[in-house]
């Protein structure tokens, strides 16, 4: 996985974790949904890159 990959995915779920925050902060439903799936998607795409480096050893 490339450094720019890992901080992409990581940003995704920083991002994901702030809106989720911010959405139980003000009660807004969608925005707390919202930041779960930003999570939910970095996770996605970093398993996703350790499965490419699997297949390149």
């Amino acid at each position: 996985m490339s450094t720019g990959d890992k901080i992409h995915n990581t940003g995704d779920k920083i991002k994901g974790t702030a809106k989720e925050a911010a959405g139980k902060a003000v009660g807004n439903e969608r925005l707390e949904a919202e930041g779960k799936a930003d999570q939910a998607k970095g996770d996605l795409k970093q398993a996703g890159e350790h499965v490419k480096d699997a297949f390149k050893d």
